[in-house]
């Protein structure tokens, strides 16, 4: 099976939608488009995709006149008290609108103290989680979640995790050499969601894009049946989107 998944969308990176945000913030008054464009120097192509998905997420509100100022999203995750529930609560709500949107389960993971940990996730009656036959902490090598984690991290990182964590065959398709592992790690373009075609699990695929959130390493990830793998593509190429609002929520 030959998948070869779109890039990205071109303001993935939250770094921009965080210099946006600084600008309405600045701005508590309102703030017109043409002078957040001057501030952040970003052009008009990608300003008006960002406030779209902005205006969106509820980080910023469009006033009467057009002006823009912060929204109760961004004043809710920036208040320290409640700020750890409001997050939980607000990646939970994304996550179950994107499983609703691609038709599969998704999963927010996170790389911590040198473990793969699904912090959260989303499925349902139709949209079935991943049977975790084996712990994903020790399957790095074979899964969308884990070789998309293990590409964020150097070779020391890399081979850290692997001498706690040892390749081990669990399908026929499963990569068990170090050498092409890391070579298939290498050769992962940064833009593009890494694949699962049943190397965790027969009868099951996998599709996992990086979370970019300061220094941190995560990612967002689905799984579906085999018997739907032809929409894969087309389901990556929507998480791919998804990924930005969840990359921002956790960057503020």
């Amino acid at each position: 099976m030959a998948l070869k998944p779109e890039p990205t969308a071109p303001f993935h990176s939250v770094h921009y939608v965080l210099r946006v945000l600084e600008a309405v913030s600045r701005h508590t008054g309102g703030v017109q488009d043409t002078r957040i464009a001057r501030e952040t120097g970003l052009p008009t192509g990608h300003l008006t995709p960002l406030l779209a998905m902005l205006r969106r997420e509820g980080y910023v509100e469009q006033l009467a006149d057009g002006a823009y100022v912060a929204g109760d999203s961004l004043d809710l995750l920036g208040s320290g008290t409640t700020r750890e529930a409001a997050l939980e609560d607000r990646l939970q709500d994304t996550l179950g609108e994107l499983r609703d949107s691609v038709g599969a389960a998704v999963y927010l993971s996170r790389y911590i103290d040198g473990e793969i940990r699904i912090t959260q996730y989303a499925d349902g009656p139709d949209t079935p989680a991943v049977n975790e036959w084996v712990d994903f902490r020790s399957a790095a090598h074979a899964s969308a979640i884990g070789k998309c984690l293990l590409t964020q991290l150097d070779q020391n990182g890399r081979r850290d995790h692997l001498s706690r964590h040892r390749i081990a065959r669990l399908t026929s398709r499963t990569i068990t050499s170090e050498r092409v592992l890391f070579s298939t790690l290498d050769s992962q373009p940064a833009t593009v969601p890494v694949l699962d075609l049943q190397e965790y699990a027969v009868g099951t695929v996998c599709a996992a894009v990086p979370l970019t959130a300061g220094s941190a390493v995560g990612c967002l990830a689905l799984s579906m049946p085999i018997e739907h793998a032809h929409r894969l593509r087309s389901a990556a190429d929507t998480l791919n989107r998804g990924a930005a609002p969840l990359a921002l929520s956790l960057a503020i």
